[in-house]
């Protein structure tokens, strides 16, 4: 019987892998074989993380400090990463964040920290990676987790930046995927709908915000714990190889509305 998402052997680079959806991704990863460099700030959780995987899963797992603003931090993880591994097969650009407020009392700082954290961070990710990695030997699978929100717009959290930040990874993503396609390197995006994380929990669990979600997603609830990994898993997989510059949303059809 084939397996169809068999990572065995690969390492996998996953960003924002302290908590959350990145670490829900990496262990669906690990689940298939792939060694794990969970990149984060916060070293604490990522040894933690790190432990947890080879645990459960008992493949290779490492937690490297980064803060993807910073180049000078992206180049020493990635070579962190190839130190110890020697390759990367594949990138979850993960790492995000999100500011909302009214698009009038946003201000300079907050729009630019938007872009220099979900948009010009995951290209410096995705540049290295490629830079270090992927083109040497050309093989890559890059997955951009971008955003329901970078396709369209919203009228019940106002968070222009964020908008405007993951609308860019998304046409990055093609950018890239047009760039690096022959060059054995596949470029594609995963756009999240609303899942629980600890960015968003307070405002998920607020009632008002359960009954626009109710009304706005046809599938009337948020996405479970879980519910990305086969996205990513899909995007993975060598057998995923003619599969390029897609951008898949997985928010229960809310952009469908």
């Amino acid at each position: 019987m084939k397996n169809y998402f068999d990572l065995t052997g690969q390492v996998a680079v996953v960003t924002g892998c302290s908590t959350g959806l990145g670490v829900q991704m990496a262990k669906a990863l690990a689940s298939q074989g792939a060694k794990i460099a969970a990149l984060a700030r916060r070293q604490n959780l990522l040894d933690e993380v790190a432990a947890d995987i080879t645990k459960e899963f008992g493949v290779e797992a490492v937690g490297i400090s980064c803060d993807i603003t910073s180049t000078e931090s992206v180049e020493s993880a990635i070579k962190s990463v190839m130190d110890k591994f020697g390759r990367i097969d594949i990138l979850i650009n993960n790492a995000g964040t999100g500011a909302v407020a009214p698009a009038e009392e946003i201000t300079d700082e907050q729009f630019t920290n938007e872009l220099n954290i979900d948009l010009l961070g995951s290209f410096k990710v995705a540049r290295e990676v490629a830079k270090q990695a992927m083109l040497k030997a050309k093989y890559g699978r890059i997955i951009n987790i971008a955003s329901m929100y970078g396709l369209v717009g919203n009228k019940i959290a106002p968070c222009a930046p964020y908008h405007a930040a993951k609308g860019g990874v998304v046409n990055m993503t093609r950018a890239l995927a047009a760039e690096w396609g022959d060059k054995g390197i596949t470029v594609n995006a995963i756009c999240p709908g609303y899942f629980y994380t600890p960015l968003t929990v307070d405002t998920l669990n607020s009632e008002f915000f359960q009954n626009y979600a109710k009304q706005m997603i046809p599938l009337a609830r948020y996405g479970n714990e879980g519910e990305l990994d086969t996205a990513a898993l899909f995007f993975s997989s060598k057998l995923s190889s003619y599969v390029n510059g897609t951008v898949l949303p997985v928010d229960g059809g809310y952009t469908t509305m």
